[in-house]
């Protein structure tokens, strides 16, 4: 059973410039750090995409992304809000008679 190594974002970045710069090939890098290939490929891909957010963290999320998941907590709490008053509403039409 193998463990999941856990990489902090600086090294990542770094590991990922080393690349990106030509100055190691991604196969000699994932050799030498014991990871599979495609993770390079994938940590350059990242970067690429965004530098300055490439790598988040666990438990941590894009700036965007975490605008996004606290507007969906928002709707869902809303959405329950209306199902009670819905409800209430209907309780007490029922019961006015």
């Amino acid at each position: 059973m193998s463990t999941r190594k856990n990489f902090d974002p600086e090294f990542k970045r770094e590991i990922t410039q080393v690349y990106l710069e030509g100055r190691r090939t991604a196969t000699s890098l994932a050799e030498e750090l014991g990871l599979h290939v495609n993770t390079i490929y994938k940590w350059a891909e990242q970067f690429k995409t965004d530098p300055e957010n490439a790598f988040p963290g666990s438990g941590n999320l894009k700036p965007e992304d975490a605008e996004l998941k606290k507007a969906q907590r928002r709707i869902k709490e809303l959405e329950e809000e209306v199902e009670i008053l819905k409800k209430a509403t209907a309780y007490f039409a029922k019961n006015s008679k």
